[in-house]
């Protein structure tokens, strides 16, 4: 029971700074998209508990932010669910597998290939009732726009992830007994 309190308590955690970054690190890149460091904290939370707390976590950080800051409404927080966990999720999922730091790096790298296929998928789905045009507009911007995005947000998500994995895995072996220290 005492493990159980432990996760939720740091899952709580992982969702506050989550929300922090999001609030504090955004930074506009192209269009109407921002980059925001907060995958990195969702894909910790994915690596130490699995895909599940990856995607509670994105889609509790996704609504609170639909709720305060963001000015996209419901379609900001479906994508920005769908984009955090496509990488996550997808990461943390791999990692399930081989809990080492060489899974997590294959973990990362497939996450960020997925989530640039997946959004790719759904920004040509849903950007044009967002943006307000036809189909053919979003068409002629997935190219030089949708897909750099996706490529830097993912690539930065993942390096910063690799960063920060090792010291986060040792402190959380630490004070979670059944994580393996990498």
């Amino acid at each position: 029971m005492k493990n159980k309190t432990k996760k939720l308590v740091t899952a709580g955690i992982l969702c506050s700074l989550a929300y922090a970054a999001a609030a504090l690190g955004r930074v506009p890149l192209v269009l109407f998209l921002k980059y925001d460091p907060k995958d990195v904290v969702i894909a910790i939370g994915g690596l130490l508990f699995g895909p599940l707390t990856a995607s509670a976590i994105a889609l509790t950080v996704s609504l609170a932010e639909m709720f305060t800051i963001s000015e996209n409404g419901i379609l900001g927080c479906f994508m920005n669910v769908v984009s955090s966990c496509s990488f996550a999720c997808t990461a943390a999922l791999i990692h399930q597998k081989r809990r080492t730091f060489a899974g997590a790096a294959a973990g990362l790298l497939c996450g960020w290939g997925c989530m640039v296929a997946v959004m790719l998928l759904w920004n040509y789905l849903v950007a044009p009732v967002y943006m307000g045009c036809p189909r053919e507009s979003v068409v002629k911007l997935l190219l030089p726009a949708f897909l750099p995005f996706n490529l830097i947000k993912g690539g930065l998500n993942a390096a910063i992830t690799m960063l920060v994995y090792r010291p986060v895995v040792r402190s959380a072996g630490v004070i979670f007994r059944d994580i393996p220290r990498n």
